[in-house]
C-alpha cells in the first residue's frame, strides 16, 4: 500500500521499488488504483492498468493533471538508493517523481479552485500503438475532458511547451546474392547502405522557432540490419532512421521531407507521432507559465502525450521534477530538492495561492 501521507521523495522512492516496465505495470496500478479509492474526494476509474481518479467539486474549469507508470527496462538501477541529495533508481526521473508528485496533489488539495482529472496510465515508453492514454482516448474520452493539461514529464522544473514528432521510416539498399568466393558476380546491399550513411553524415538538422521557443531537430540511424550468412554477399540490408522534427512540420510534412533527403532510396514509414504547437498564448497556459513556472518556459526537444491533448483540442504544457537528460540512463536519478519544488508550487498553484 502506498502511503500517501509520506514525504514525497519517500514515495518517490515507493514507486521505484515495485517495478513496472511497460506492459508490466499492474502491481503499481494496483498500489495507484487503491491509494486512490481511499481519499473520499475522488472519483476513481479504471481501464486495464490506466487508473483516473477526478473532483466532482463544479467548478467552472477543469485542470489534467497526468503521467505515465511505466519505465524502460531496470538494469541492476534498482532498489532506489539516496546519495548526496539524489534519490537513484529506474524511473526516478521519468517520471515516478512526477507521479509521486500527482499522488501528493490528489491527496492534499481536496478543494482545489479547478476541479482536476488525474491520469496514471500503463505503455507510455513503447510502440505508440500500445499508449495507455491513447487507449483511455477511445475507450473513455470523457474521463480526458478538461480546459488545460499538465504532463508531469521530466523537465528540470521548468515549463516545456509543445513537443517535437517523431517518425521512424526504414531505408532499404538492394542487392544480389552471390557466393563470397565469387562476390563480383552479385551485388553487396551492405555496402550499398554507406550511401545512406553519408547523407545522414552530411545532413544538417534544423533549429526552428515555433511561437517563440527554439526546437532542435535531429535525424539518425538507430539500427542497421542485414547479412544472410557468412559465405553469401547479402541482396538486403535495412537501415532504421529517427527522426524528431519540430511543431511547426505536420506528419504528412516529415515523411515528405524524408523522402526528398532520401530521394533514390526505397523508404517505409514504420511509426510516427505527431508533435504539438507550445500553445502558451492560451490563457490558462500563459497564466501556468506565470504562476508556477515564473514566467519561465522553453520548447520540449522529444516526444510527450502533449500531443495527445493537443489532438484532443486541450492545452497541454510539460511540467516535472525530473531532469530530461537523465531519463533512460543507468545512473538515472532525481534531485529531490526539485521533487518538492515541484510540490509545493503545484499545491500553491492548485489551492490558489500562486
Amino acid at each position: 500500500m502506498l502511503d500517501l501521507t509520506s514525504d514525497v521523495a519517500e514515495l518517490t522512492a515507493a514507486l521505484v521499488d515495485i517495478r513496472s516496465e511497460s506492459g508490466d505495470e499492474g502491481i503499481l496500478a494496483d498500489a495507484v488504483e487503491g491509494a486512490l479509492k481511499a481519499l473520499p474526494h475522488l472519483t476513481v476509474g479504471r481501464d486495464g492498468d490506466a487508473v483516473v481518479a477526478r473532483t466532482e467539486l463544479g467548478r467552472p474549469r477543469r485542470v489534467v493533471v497526468a503521467g505515465h507508470i511505466d519505465t524502460v527496462p531496470i538494469v541492476d538501477n534498482v532498489p532506489s538508493r539516496v546519495e548526496g541529495g539524489r534519490l537513484y533508481g529506474c524511473g526516478t526521473t521519468d517520471m515516478k517523481a512526477g507521479v509521486a508528485v500527482q499522488l501528493k496533489l490528489a491527496a492534499l488539495v481536496a478543494e482545489p479552485v479547478h476541479d482536476v482529472t488525474y491520469v496514471f496510465y500503463d505503455n507510455e515508453e513503447v510502440d505508440a500503438s500500445r499508449n495507455g492514454l491513447l487507449r483511455l482516448t477511445r475507450n473513455h474520452p470523457e474521463w480526458l475532458a478538461g480546459d488545460f493539461a499538465i504532463l508531469m514529464e521530466p523537465t528540470g522544473g521548468v515549463i516545456e511547451g509543445g513537443c517535437q514528432g517523431t517518425m521512424r521510416v526504414e531505408v532499404v539498399t538492394r542487392g544480389r546474392r552471390a557466393h563470397s568466393a565469387r562476390s563480383w558476380m552479385g551485388e553487396n546491399a551492405i555496402h550499398g547502405a554507406g550511401a545512406v550513411l553519408d547523407v545522414l553524415r552530411a545532413y544538417t538538422p534544423r533549429e526552428p522557432e515555433v511561437e517563440g521557443l527554439r526546437f532542435h531537430e535531429g535525424l539518425n540511424a538507430v539500427f542497421i540490419e542485414g547479412g544472410v550468412a557468412g559465405n553469401v554477399i547479402p541482396d538486403e540490408c535495412v537501415v532504421k532512421v529517427n527522426y524528431r522534427f519540430a511543431p511547426d512540420l505536420s506528419v504528412a510534412d516529415a515523411e515528405a521531407h524524408l523522402r526528398e533527403v532520401f530521394d533514390g532510396f526505397e523508404v517505409r514509414v514504420v511509426d510516427a507521432a505527431a508533435p504539438a504547437r507550445p500553445g502558451l498564448d492560451d490563457p490558462s497556459a500563459a497564466a501556468f507559465v506565470t504562476a508556477v513556472g515564473e514566467g519561465r518556459a522553453r520548447a520540449k526537444l522529444g516526444w510527450t502525450d502533449v500531443s495527445r491533448f493537443s489532438e484532443l483540442g486541450v492545452p497541454a504544457v510539460n511540467y516535472g521534477p525530473g531532469d530530461p537528460v537523465l531519463a533512460h540512463t543507468k545512473d538515472e536519478y532525481a534531485e529531490i530538492a526539485l521533487i518538492r519544488e515541484a510540490e509545493e508550487r503545484m499545491v500553491a498553484w492548485l489551492n490558489g495561492d500562486r
